[in-house]
């Protein structure tokens, strides 16, 4: 069936659209209600069925004879160390680990908390904890205490799973002291914590309350599967840059199961047996969705990567791993390909990998900038497709739907609405605009099935910031457009719109220009406070390696570059080289506390950064150049 077709059916007919992709999951009681409300008044679906998901994504396989079919593959270029499971291997060491969590107590919705490293016991205690019917909150490894303790206090976990490490290209981060001292500070204490000792660090145990992994599993008796509902929560995750209370997005098992298994097909075109990596973390959504549940209800083979694109060892290490376990699909952050171009820009490392099944390179996770696009594009000879979603909804609301029908690309566009999503741009008032206007992508509800019903403990929080903005809408947050075709453009949050003398200009479009240039590998533009104009735009620009040349020359390129395209009302006048940009973990630039520290405002270094010592950096570029409000 072609996309239109397909997606006009599940916005005329959702209730008979998802029935049919239900149909597809070995349910233990099919639904019969397909779409309903909840006592909140929120759209719940297949709220009278029962499942597994642990079921679903290895059980089963292994009941239809796929048994020996690789379900996981671990590549750590940072231990040097490679394993492999198959779907029946898989299956046995999750049973075994939920016999562990059920001898500590852990039953039918009791949360356990996951603070692990990319290493496979991460997966197996997720999918474990999702055995019982319990519900998991994985916390992404190393985050700090005092984030550890809020999260701790909010999901009040019976069992905590840990490990001794995490490793990092040149560092080993021990996990217990930081758990510890999370521990001390948290209000909530667990009944066990469950430490996998890693050889590079030995983890001291605390009696009375720590169990070693090994030998815990060399005792336990394996657990079957636990029923749930579909409406029953499968897992909370923790938003990342949250300051103060969590926030703690809920996904449920039925609507996700549906959703994620529905996807895999129809957006990322892959098949059982096929192999699929997302290099993403399982600390987050892109982890839980598509390195862990997605590619395992579909069949397929999933690969646990520990490592970074680059410097593990080199920038050819994600073509290294493509070519060594045929990768059929390949699904990382935008930046994560920056920084291959950076370092290695006419893309020499790739051409000593035999690429051959690989198909299509899938980015999300931020926006993707048209220069990374059409690098990517031009040294793999490869399609790729940027698709845009977010924890909250928990799988892609606008892709191109490559398993349904490859739609023509367009450069700064993740192409169309997925089927189930009714993608709006709203102006002020909430009056739908016509295309080529700029506004707030919001969600005509009813949501599809996989995206949140609520905040974990706190429903009206997800009423005020999802639903309140506009009756009969859930707000994105992020700002953008829809072309005469159809196609949607995302310009970024909201907040980076900036206001230059009563003109809204979209920070984004000038980051297109900027980045655009041939000697820039990424950058960032932002609103500075201007008594004059109100804000006038900056940008923070990344060299690729070995560029050299003279700073005041390239301002001088890139203020003209912006002036040809957007014209003198842009007001882009200055233009700053930086070592390195402020991102979190997940590779997100931190645009806001940009601004902060260009206003001179106080600000707090949020608990996702990935180098805390880049702002120190920025902070005295921007005061060497007076640019420090």
């Amino acid at each position: 069936m072609s996309y239109r077709a397909e997606y006009a059916r599940s916005i005329d007919n959702p209730s008979a659209f998802w029935g049919e992709k239900a149909a597809a999951l070995n349910w233990f009681k099919a639904p019969q209600q397909i779409l309903g409300k909840d006592a909140n008044g929120v759209d719940r679906w297949f709220a009278d069925g029962e499942l597994n998901t642990a079921y679903l994504a290895l059980d089963v396989h292994v009941e239809q004879g796929r048994g020996d079919q690789a379900a996981l593959i671990f590549d750590s270029p940072v231990t040097g160390t490679k394993r492999q499971f198959s779907y029946r291997e898989l299956r046995d060491q999750v049973a075994r680990f939920a016999g562990v969590l059920r001898t500590q107590g852990v039953a039918r919705g009791d949360r356990v908390l996951i603070y692990m490293p990319m290493i496979p016991e991460a997966v197996i205690a997720m999918l474990a904890v999702a055995r019982l019917g319990a519900v998991h909150s994985v916390v992404f490894g190393g985050f700090a205490a005092p984030e550890l303790a809020v999260r701790i206090d909010d999901a009040s976990p019976k069992v905590i799973v840990t490990a001794s490490c995490g490793i990092e290209i040149s560092k080993v981060i021990p996990y217990k002291p930081l758990l510890d001292e999370a521990l001390v500070r948290a209000q909530h204490s667990p009944a066990a914590c469950v430490v996998l000792q890693r050889p590079e660090v030995a983890a001291e145990l605390q009696s009375g309350r720590d169990l070693d992994w090994q030998q815990a599993m060399a005792t336990a008796t394996p657990a079957d599967c636990v029923p749930v509902r579909a409406t029953d929560p499968l897992y909370i995750l923790y938003t990342s840059g949250t300051t103060g209370k969590p926030k703690g997005v809920v996904r449920d098992n039925g609507g996700h199961a549906v959703a994620l298994k529905y996807s895999m097909q129809a957006i990322y075109n892959m098949n059982p047996g096929d192999v699929f990596w997302a290099a993403s973390d399982v600390g987050w959504v892109v982890g839980h969705s598509y390195i862990v549940y997605g590619p395992l209800l579909a069949g397929c083979t999933t690969l646990v990567y520990e490592g970074k694109p680059v410097r593990t060892p080199d920038a050819g290490a994600f073509w290294r791993v493509c070519a060594e376990y045929r990768v059929k699909a390949l699904f990382a952050a935008p930046t994560a390909f920056r920084a291959i171009k950076k370092e290695d820009p006419e893309g020499a490392l790739l051409k000593q990998h035999d690429l051959s099944t690989l198909q299509t390179i899938f980015m999300a996770g931020e926006r993707l900038d048209p220069p990374t696009y059409h690098w990517t594009r031009e040294v793999t000879g490869l399609p790729v497709v940027d698709h845009w979603w977010q924890t909250e909804s928990g799988w892609a609301i606008c892709a191109n739907p490559t398993g349904l029908e490859m739609l023509a690309p367009k450069p700064g566009s993740s192409t169309v609405p997925v089927p189930g999503y009714n993608v709006q741009i709203l102006g002020p008032e909430g009056d739908e605009l016509p295309a080529g206007e700029q506004g707030i992508l919001a969600l005509k509800l009813p949501l599809p099935p996989g995206c949140l019903p609520t905040i974990w403990g706190d429903f009206e929080r997800f009423q005020s910031g999802y639903l309140s903005d506009y009756p009969g809408y859930y707000s994105s947050g992020d700002g953008g457009y829809k072309d005469e075709d159809g196609y949607v453009f995302i310009m970024g949050r909201t907040d980076d719109v900036i206001n230059v003398a009563g003109h809204r200009l979209s920070t984004g479009e000038m980051e297109e220009i900027v980045a655009a240039h041939p000697a820039v590998a990424e950058c960032a533009v932002i609103g500075v406070q201007d008594e004059l104009k109100g804000q006038q735009p900056v940008g923070l620009v990344l060299l690729k390696d070995g560029v050299e040349l003279d700073e005041a020359e390239l301002e001088a390129e890139l203020v003209a570059r912006v002036r040809e395209v957007i014209g003198a009302v842009a007001c882009f006048k200055r233009a700053v080289v930086v070592q390195r940009l402020p991102k979190t973990r997940s590779g997100k630039i931190l645009r806001k506390l940009l601004r902060q520290i260009a206003d001179g405002q106080d600000y707090s270094v949020p608990s996702t950064i990935d180098d805390p010592a880049s702002l120190a950096e920025i902070e005295a570029i921007l005061a060497r150049r007076a640019l420090v409000g």
